[in-house]
């Protein structure tokens, strides 16, 4: 699991889907794919939120990523490309914290912002990028989710070593009746052969 990039666009109904701030993990590629899968980073965060509805949320797959889309009602968008193997949700509540806190900081002057370009850094970015790698300890109910699949699992493995410790009672107790008979007939012919040899 793994976010490639996160986008901050600005959108109008009369033009492109403008990026105002992203940031990239390309650690994964060459140094000289970088600048193409960046391009198409790019790319898919204009195309993908340009398609998608104001006050919406969607997710399009396309290849080995999912580009996650939110275009806010005021304009104001962000897209999360990750693998496929990304929980959604996760990738939705990245995006929400993330316009909130750009909101908060910028005010309405991203409305006025510049096209993307290394003064228009929004240093958070960097920071959601590297908390979210890991999505369960970035989303406080995924790692509940993950916490319940672990005790589950663990017990599991208690109760299949109880029966089986059962079982082995079970033939413990079994072992230990046979015992128990033999050894009542081994008194019984003890006594009859002493019986027979009584010397007064």
């Amino acid at each position: 699991m793994k976010v490639v990039s996160i986008t901050i666009l600005r959108t109008t109904p009369s033009a492109e889907p403008t990026p105002i701030a992203m940031a990239c993990d390309l650690s994964s590629y060459g140094f000289f794919q970088r600048q193409g899968v960046k391009e198409m980073l790019t790319f898919f965060s204009k195309t993908f939120t340009k398609r998608t509805e104001p006050g919406q949320r969607q997710s399009i797959s396309h290849e080995s990523y999912v580009v996650h889309c939110y275009v806010r009602s005021d304009g104001l968008a962000g897209s999360v490309t990750t693998d496929a193997e990304y929980p959604p949700r996760v990738a939705f509540v990245l995006l929400t914290q993330l316009l909130d806190e750009f909101l908060s900081t910028n005010g309405d002057s991203w409305k006025s912002m510049p096209t993307l370009t290394e003064s228009t850094a929004f240093p958070p970015l960097e920071e959601y990028i590297v908390k979210y790698q890991d999505p369960a300890s970035a989303d406080k109910v995924t790692k509940i989710q993950n916490d319940l699949e672990e005790t589950t699992q663990i017990l599991h493995k208690t109760i299949d070593s109880v029966l089986e410790r059962g079982v082995k009672l079970d033939s413990l107790v079994e072992k230990s009746d046979d015992l128990s008979r033999q050894s009542k007939m081994f008194y019984k012919q003890a006594k009859k052969t002493n019986s027979c040899c009584v010397v007064s």
